[in-house]
């Protein structure tokens, strides 16, 4: 299927089969209005882009930092408009400290899995 501007388009089953999301996650990024279906067809089916594609990544990619919502859309708002968005560098290097802090978090916790692991491995 292609767009009326000649790219590739895709129903929601393979951009979930591309994104290794679940249908039910899609849906509800597309009801926040985190990842809204640029088209449907005319039975109703949600048509998405490689743009779309793309967003998601970058949604699956901040999603385990801990960002709300409204974070996110911020976020992605940021990242499509930059500076002419209107937030400044200011709010995106606050985003940027928070990830390193939710990353530098999860390190801790993954090396206290990896020290559990390997006392009961030792057993």
């Amino acid at each position: 299927m292609t767009a009326k501007t000649g790219s590739t388009t895709m129903h929601i089953g393979e951009l979930a089969e591309r994104t290794g999301l679940s249908l039910r996650t899609i849906r509800h990024y597309d009801e926040v209005g985190l990842l809204p279906a640029r088209a449907r067809t005319d039975g109703g089916f949600r048509v998405y882009s490689e743009e779309d594609f793309e967003r998601l990544m970058v949604i699956k990619q901040i999603k385990p930092l801990g960002f709300s919502l409204e974070e996110m859309a911020d976020i992605l708002a940021i990242l499509r408009e930059g500076q002419a968005s209107g937030h400044g560098p200011g709010k995106l290097s606050q985003y940027l400290e928070k990830a390193m802090e939710q990353r530098a978090k999860m390190a801790r916790n993954l090396a206290q899995a990896d020290e559990f692991i390997k006392r009961i491995s030792a057993l």
